[in-house]
């Protein structure tokens, strides 16, 4: 499932409309064997096309909810939209988020959190995003500085719209409540944080989310390897993840792996930081020599 998978991954990731409902799931279902290696005698995970459709299903179940209150109540208004969703999703259904999420590497994943209907933000506010297009409702996303939350209402600005806040069961947002989001994390608002999040945006904030869990938990660095490959399929991101996929390498004992790439990063450094470069040099070095 793994080649099968990231060759999926790579091809939505570039496609003209990515999905990233799509390539969440995908994601997931990688991890799936990651976590769950085959034993005889264990249950085996879920094919990819099992949990897409699964994932698909559950997502036409609360989107089959949210057309049946806006056919009884007709809402007129953003404030309006945003509070029958919130009574939907975040009422009926309960989704919404606490602080022990943050502890758990179910909270970022979409199968997971459509089971359990709680997660992170970036994840329950996808999973408002994707509900509310299949009600035929526009709601976007806003990658606030250190919290996700969705905007109900007009698609890109120009338009009336809300905040509402997934995580809290879709608590509506005021300008005071996202300025304190971004000053939270260290930021100073501006109304630029309210532009819509890309879709390839929000996958790769997903997978850091996985990346920031794993690198606290040493004993879960395969985990931050898949996060750290899979973010490198993806046609923007960072460039200092190659090295960190290169020390992840090393970590898990590919020590010649982890060193050409540890080389083949620090060719990339020599024009503009051959300082660095040398380090990452001798990083390789020590990598092989753990060979002997």
């Amino acid at each position: 499932m793994t080649e099968q998978s990231r060759a999926r991954f790579r091809a939505e990731a570039r496609a003209e409309h990515p999905d990233p409902v799509l390539l969440c799931v995908l994601a997931a279902a990688e991890h799936t064997l990651l976590r769950r290696p085959f034993e005889p005698g264990a249950e085996e995970p879920p094919t990819l096309e099992e949990l897409l459709a699964a994932c698909q299903a559950a997502i036409e179940r609360h989107a089959a909810a949210v057309r049946l209150a806006v056919a009884e109540r007709a809402p007129g208004t953003p404030e309006e939209t945003a509070a029958l969703l919130a009574a939907v999703l975040g009422g009926r259904e309960r989704f919404h988020g606490r602080q022990s999420d943050y502890r758990r590497l179910e909270s970022s994943l979409l199968p997971e959190v459509l089971r359990r209907r709680r997660g992170l933000p970036i994840m329950l506010s996808l999973v408002w995003i994707a509900v509310a297009a299949r009600a035929g409702l526009s709601v976007r996303a806003v990658a606030l500085p250190g919290h996700f939350v969705v905007a109900v209402g007009g698609p890109a600005g120009g338009e009336e719209y809300v905040l509402a806040d997934p995580f809290h069961g879709g608590r509506l947002l005021g300008p005071d409540d996202a300025a304190h989001f971004a000053h939270s994390a260290g930021h100073v608002f501006s109304p630029d944080m309210l532009a819509p999040a890309q879709p390839l945006d929000i996958v790769l904030r997903v997978l850091g989310n996985i990346r920031h869990w794993a690198a606290d938990r040493p004993e879960h660095a395969r985990s931050q390897l898949w996060a750290t490959e899979l973010s490198l399929l993806l046609p923007r991101h960072p460039a200092q993840l190659r090295l960190e996929r290169a020390e992840l390498l090393v970590r898990t004992g590919d020590f010649l792996a982890g060193a050409a790439e540890m080389d083949s990063y620090a060719e990339i450094l020599d024009a503009f930081d051959p300082e660095t470069a040398t380090r990452v040099r001798q990083e390789a070095r020590a990598a092989r020599h753990r060979l002997n």
